[in-house]
């Protein structure tokens, strides 16, 4: 970068880190003002540089809403420019992002805004996986369970052990019955992205920590060539997980329908909170069609007008605990 623009980071950051509070709100509408004139004139490299620095320096003296505002134009300016997702511009980024005070509200919108830029400029559609990866992660830091698990599920190899780490401690401040519950939240959303591995790991990791901490727990192996499956006579709906894994590896449809039927009376106990998870699982890897949501009007207009009969796409499961939480994406 030209020494221009070293000297004008140089200035905005030493105004902050001196300045009293007024003069770093100046520091960033003058930030604000300098880039404006690069961004008009398409140099991108110079409003980037500006912003990321200015935005850093400012979030590093509690300034979060000023440095919030910089952090998201500087989003703003990557799809403008077309900037792509790769290692340059994903560190300046999770800079920014890992600077962020838990309780500033503009993280939130930096979080949204950095996932959509990755989602248009990446090569993954539901957003890149590390951005994923250290959005979940520090959701989990801060023990907000549902956000993390949102980010987790689309993220690398590495997210399945901290997603598992979050649940079994949300776990543990339950019934010792409901393992299967929380390890379900791991389970059955990356079984939904399509990403047998991250569930496989997701069950061999809960199971194991939950075997290691009850070593009075009864416990029995069954493997295969590709999963090694614990079965807990007193946990049956994790020992259905286990199972299930089992299951899909081998894609027979017989087979999902006698697990479905054996462990019937445990899943209906769940009020539904499974239902559509399963029913979406076993088109995926049975090539069972999934129900018919009937809707009398939707079906009378149907065969009116030579339309398919059937409602519309079905509602998303429940946010409550038993609940598994619809995957938004690919991994």
């Amino acid at each position: 970068m030209s020494t221009k623009i070293d000297r004008i980071i140089a200035r905005l950051q030493k105004r902050i880190a001196e300045g009293a509070e007024g003069e770093q709100y100046e520091a960033q509408q003058e930030t604000r003002l300098v880039a404006a004139r690069y961004i008009k004139a398409e140099n991108w490299p110079a409003a980037i540089d500006i912003l990321a620095n200015v935005s850093q320096a400012l979030l590093r003296a509690g300034q979060g809403g000023s440095g919030g505002d910089l952090a998201v134009l500087l989003v703003d300016v990557y799809r403008q420019a077309g900037i792509k997702v790769d290692a340059a511009s994903k560190g300046r980024l999770l800079a920014c992002l890992r600077l962020f005070d838990s309780e500033e509200p503009t993280r939130k919108k930096f979080i949204k805004e950095m996932i959509e830029w990755s989602k248009k400029l990446g090569e993954y559609p539901a957003g890149d996986p590390e951005l994923h990866h250290v959005v979940g992660s520090l959701y989990a830091e801060e023990h907000e369970a549902e956000e993390a698990e949102r980010h987790l599920v689309l993220g690398t190899k590495e997210s399945p052990e901290v997603l598992v780490r979050l649940e079994y401690k949300w776990y543990k401040q339950d019934e010792p019955h409901t393992a299967g519950l929380y390890a379900a939240r791991a389970v059955l959303p990356y079984l939904l992205t399509g990403n047998v591995r991250a569930a496989n790991a997701s069950y061999r990791a809960f199971a194991s920590t939950l075997s290691g901490e009850n070593k009075s727990l009864s416990v029995q192996d069954v493997s295969s060539q590709a999963s090694d499956v614990r079965i807990f006579p007193s946990l049956p709906l994790l020992n259905f997980l286990g199972l299930l894994l089992l299951a899909v590896q081998k894609g027979t449809p017989d087979l999902f329908r006698q697990l479905k039927t054996k462990y019937s009376s445990h899943i209906a106990e769940l009020g539904g909170a499974w239902d559509m998870a399963l029913e979406m699982i076993a088109e995926m890897y049975f090539g069972i069609p999934r129900p018919r949501q009937s809707n009398p009007l939707f079906d009378m207009m149907g065969s009116l007008f030579g339309g398919a009969p059937g409602g519309g796409a079905p509602s998303r499961p429940s946010r409550r605990v038993e609940a598994a939480p619809t995957a938004e994406g690919l991994d």
